[in-house]
C-alpha cells in the first residue's frame, strides 16, 4: 500500500489523510504534539520537526514525503521532500518572497528590509512592519500609523530581521491555489476572496473575481515553474486599482482553499497527493459557489451548525483556545441569511457576510 510521510500533523495533515484514505493511501506524520489531529488518520511520530532520526523514520518505506507546516528549517529538509526544499525556503522569509516576485515581474507593495531602529527613521506612513520569518495568522506584524506606533512595534518586534511594507489601500484580499505535478502539468482553482479579522482568516468565498483569474493563474504559473514546484501552492494577493499585487506565498495546502473539499471537482488535498505521487491531476472547476467559515477558538454545537441547510462542518478535534482554528464549515450556494447564521454561530460580527458581495 502506498505510504505518504508528512512533516506536521495539524488539521492540514488530517485533511490530507482524509483525502488520501479514499485513494487507499497510508500516512505517517511527524509532529511535536502527541494529540495532533492527524494522528486520527495515520501513524504519528512525536518529536521536533528537525529531529534527524525522526525525519529518517518518517521517510522509511515512504513513496512520497511532504509537509503541511512550512517552518521546518530548510537545511533539515530531506532532499526527497515535495514541494522541493527551494520552495520551502522561499516561503519562510518575507523578503525572499518579495525578491522572488520581483525576479518574475510580479507586482508587490513597496517594501524595504529593516535591520536596525535607524532604518525606520523618516519612513512614509502608514506601513506594516513584519518579522521576515515565522509570522502567521497576524503574528509577528504591526501596523504603523504614527511615530508612537513605530516605537511600540520596534519594542515588540525589534531584534530579528524585519521587513517594512507600504500599507496598500486594497479593495479586497484574494488567493489563488495552483497545483503542479511531477510531469509539469498544472491546474488552478477559482480565485477565493478572503476576509480577515485580527490577522486570522474568517471567511472565504469562491469563485471570486473572474476578470482577474487569468492574471492570477499567470503569476502563479511563473512561481511554479521558477521553483520546479510539485504539489499545491497558494499565492495571497491584494486587488488594488484593478490589478493584482502579490503579498505572500504558502508552499502547501492552504486555509483559503478548504472550500475545495466540498465545492470543487477535486479538492486541494487530493490533488496535492496526486501531484507528489506522480498521479494524474484531477479537474479543479467549482461545482457551485461556496463559502467557507473558519471556527476560531471553540466549536459551536454540532446540531446548530447542521440545522443550517447545506452546512458541512469539518471539526479538527483540537482543544478550544482563543485564536485557534478548531474547524471550518462549508456552505454551497450560500445566500445571505444562511451565511449570516453560520457566521453568528462562529462568533463573527453581525453583517460579516455583507463584506463580500453575494
Amino acid at each position: 500500500m502506498t505510504l505518504v510521510g508528512v512533516v506536521g500533523g495539524g488539521q492540514l495533515g488530517l485533511m490530507l489523510g482524509l483525502a488520501g484514505a479514499r485513494l487507499g493511501l497510508r500516512f505517517r506524520f511527524l509532529d511535536p504534539a502527541p494529540e495532533a489531529p492527524a494522528g486520527r488518520v495515520g501513524e504519528l511520530l512525536v518529536g521536533a520537526y528537525d529531529d534527524g532520526e525522526l525525519l529518517a523514520r518518517l521517510g522509511e518505506g515512504a513513496d512520497a514525503l511532504t509537509y503541511e507546516f512550512e517552518n521546518l528549517p530548510a537545511h533539515a529538509a530531506p532532499p526527497a521532500l515535495l514541494p522541493p526544499p527551494a520552495a520551502l525556503a522561499a516561503g519562510q522569509d518575507r523578503l525572499d518572497e518579495k525578491r522572488l516576485f520581483g525576479r518574475l515581474g510580479i507586482a508587490t507593495a513597496p517594501h524595504r528590509p529593516v535591520d536596525a531602529r535607524d532604518d525606520l527613521e523618516g519612513v512614509a506612513l502608514p506601513a506594516v512592519l513584519k518579522t521576515r520569518r515565522l509570522g502567521y495568522d497576524g503574528k509577528g506584524q504591526a501596523v504603523l500609523r504614527d511615530e508612537h506606533d513605530v516605537e511600540r512595534a520596534w519594542a515588540e518586534l525589534g531584534g530579528v530581521p524585519l521587513i517594512l511594507e507600504e500599507l496598500v489601500p486594497f479593495e479586497r484580499e484574494l488567493s489563488i491555489l495552483a497545483v503542479r505535478g511531477r510531469d509539469g502539468a498544472t491546474a488552478f482553482w477559482s480565485l477565493a476572496e478572503n476576509v480577515h479579522r485580527e490577522g486570522i482568516l474568517r471567511l472565504s468565498r469562491a469563485p471570486a473575481a473572474p476578470k482577474l483569474q487569468a492574471e492570477a493563474e499567470a503569476l502563479a504559473a511563473a512561481v511554479l515553474d521558477e521553483l520546479g514546484y510539485v504539489g499545491v501552492l497558494c499565492v495571497e494577493l491584494f486587488e488594488h486599482e484593478g490589478r493584482l499585487l502579490a503579498n505572500e506565498l504558502a508552499p502547501r495546502v492552504h486555509n483559503s482553499g478548504h472550500w475545495t473539499i466540498d465545492g470543487a471537482a477535486t479538492s486541494q488535498f487530493e490533488n496535492h497527493l496526486r501531484a507528489i505521487l506522480g498521479l494524474p491531476l484531477g479537474p479543479t472547476h467549482a461545482l457551485a459557489p461556496s463559502a467557507m467559515v473558519n471556527l476560531i477558538g471553540d466549536v459551536p454545537p454540532l446540531e446548530a451548525m447542521l440545522a443550517v441547510d447545506g452546512a458541512r462542518p469539518h471539526v479538527y478535534g483540537k482543544a478550544p483556545r482563543p485564536g485557534r482554528k478548531v474547524g471550518h464549515v462549508t456552505l454551497l450556494d450560500p445566500d445571505r441569511d444562511r451565511l449570516e447564521r453560520l457566521l453568528g454561530l462562529a462568533g463573527e460580527p453581525t453583517g460579516s457576510a455583507a463584506t463580500i458581495a453575494a
